[in-house]
Order: structure tokens, then C-alpha cells, then sequence
């Protein structure tokens, strides 16, 4: 693997961790835990920022209720983040039109990254977290050259294919020295309507599984429920829309997680 950096990466001046958001595969609802992670940091009390880089589905304008908006420019000549529901966001969704192909790679790829970590006024953030694209590919290792990372954390359905991509994950972060802060397994499970038994959806516990293999925090699990997703397409995620669900209450048991680990010294990936 080539991972040789012009450079050394900068930190982001006045933003104290940057925490990635990632996945070996789509459709394991990372996007939905990076937002509800980076909402459950602020009504904790932190001050935090999301910086969506997953280039070719940019989930946060929508699920942050900022569709349609786009970035601009300050009087300094840096670009200036949105806001919204207390939290500060930058994504690539605000400089295309929806529906329309975000058809970029290698220099330029490289280039946006940059400008968002560095040429964006982020301001005093206790912690910027990173909606990073699923797999192993260009994006995360523009951004380990571009800035230093407080860790990652690993998102996983307990499904066997999704944990088998989550385990290349590891391996990426390993050979980068990025230190892993543990993994959150969604859709854990179906509470029935009805009955209110617990149904599983995959075969059960292969978040929990892989975090113990690799010796890394089990952050916590988020069971299924429709309501995360209608609640992110109206722009109100679930921490905010339903703070007193079992989905809600677990986003916030993971950020305090997220917090503690991050007051610890650094471990190898």
C-alpha cells in the first residue's frame, strides 16, 4: 500500500479531535451514526462539527435539514460551515446540485479534502467528526496525509458480509496507525410492534464479535427502526425528533463512550 504524504498532516487550529465515521461497505447506516453522533456530542455540551466527505453520496445536507444550501465564502477568504441544530457542517452536497454525479478523482479528490479540513473556518470545536466513504479507497488516506485523526470509529450491521468489509477496515487503519476507539453495531435488531419481542435481522452479534477479536471498545448497538430513517429525511435526526427512544438514548450512551475514549492516550490501530 502506498501511503507516502507530502508532508506531514496539520491539525485544525482550534479543533481538538477529529474522530472518522466508517464502514467496509454501504448501507450499514454509517451516515445516520456520524450525524446522530456528532448531534448526541453537542446536547452533551460539546461543540462540534461534521464534515461529510463520503464524495458520491453526501447524506448530511438532507438528513441536517440544510438541502439545497451551499458553502460561502467569509470576509477572510476561507470558506464558512453551515449550521444547523447547534452543529457546524461542511459537505460536498453543498457545492453540487442534487442528483447530480459528483464525477471527481485523484488530484482533484485530493485537493477538495484539503480545502475543507484547512481552508474551512471551523472555529473552537471540542470535536469535528468525519463521515468518511465506505471501503478502503482514496478518501481516507487523503485525509490520515491531511490531518491527524483522534481515532476512528467502525460501523457494522451484525451481518457477516458487513463485518467481513469492517475487518479490511482494520487492517487500512492499522498499517496507518490510526488508532480504532472501538465499533457500534447498527440495526441490531427489530423490537415487533406487536409483541415487542426482539427480531433479529441478521444472524446476532457480530459488532460485538469483531470488537472483541481485534481487543477494540463495543461502543454500543442501535436497533432497527423505521423511524431513524424518516427522521433523517425530514432533517430532524432521531436524537433530536425522539430524545427519549431506545435509538436516542443509545447515540447518547455512545458519545459519552466516544468522549471517555478520547480523554484516554492514544493506542495503536
Amino acid at each position: 500500500m502506498d501511503t507516502e504524504a507530502d508532508g506531514e498532516p496539520s491539525p485544525i487550529p482550534e479543533v481538538r479531535h477529529v474522530i472518522g465515521v466508517g464502514s467496509g461497505k454501504g448501507g450499514v447506516g454509517k451516515s445516520t451514526v456520524a450525524v446522530n453522533l456528532a448531534l448526541a456530542l453537542s446536547k452533551l455540551g460539546a461543540r462540534c462539527g461534521l464534515l461529510d466527505v463520503d464524495m458520491y453520496g453526501p447524506s448530511a445536507p438532507v438528513m441536517m435539514g440544510l438541502r439545497g444550501e451551499r458553502l460561502r465564502t467569509g470576509s477572510e477568504g476561507r470558506m464558512q460551515p453551515l449550521e444547523n441544530h447547534g452543529v457546524k457542517v461542511v459537505s460536498v452536497g453543498f457545492m453540487v446540485p442534487d442528483g447530480n454525479a459528483l464525477i471527481w478523482r485523484g488530484a482533484i479528490l485530493d485537493q477538495v479534502i484539503k480545502d475543507f479540513v484547512h481552508d474551512v473556518n471551523w472555529g473552537a470545536l471540542d470535536y469535528l467528526i468525519v463521515d468518511l466513504p465506505p471501503g478502503t479507497g482514496d478518501v481516507p488516506l487523503s485525509l490520515h496525509r491531511t490531518v491527524p485523526f483522534t481515532g476512528m470509529v467502525l460501523v457494522t450491521t451484525p451481518q457477516g458480509v458487513a463485518v467481513a468489509d469492517v475487518e479490511r477496515c482494520f487492517d487500512l487503519y492499522g498499517e496507518l496507525a490510526v488508532p480504532v476507539l472501538g465499533v457500534i453495531e447498527n440495526m441490531s435488531g427489530l423490537t415487533c410492534p406487536h409483541c415487542h419481542q426482539q427480531i433479529d435481522l441478521f444472524t446476532p452479534g457480530g459488532g460485538r464479535d469483531l470488537s472483541e477479536r481485534y481487543g477494540k471498545p463495543f461502543l454500543g448497538s442501535v436497533s432497527f427502526d423505521p423511524q431513524i430513517g424518516m427522521c433523517g429525511d425530514i432533517g430532524l435526526p432521531t436524537v433530536l425528533a425522539q430524545p427519549d427512544s431506545p435509538a436516542a438514548t443509545a447515540f447518547l450512551e455512545i458519545a459519552r463512550h466516544v468522549m471517555a475514549h478520547c480523554t484516554q492516550p492514544a493506542v495503536s490501530a
